[in-house]
């Protein structure tokens, strides 16, 4: 294999594995996102049956 092929494939690699980590962090934020909007809503139905 000659040098640019390598590098070529170091780059394609290296893409590779940074778009993988973009997915899992974008799937993460949105199960936080989730896990405040049900604690939100939690807290806001327990405030709810206080004042009853």
């Amino acid at each position: 294999m000659t040098a640019r092929t390598l590098a070529t494939l170091g780059i394609v690699l290296f893409s590779v594995a940074t778009l993988a980590s973009c997915g899992n962090t974008i799937r993460g934020m949105g199960a936080d996102t989730a896990n405040a909007v049900d604690a939100t809503q939690d807290a806001g139905r327990n405030v709810e049956r206080a004042a009853n």
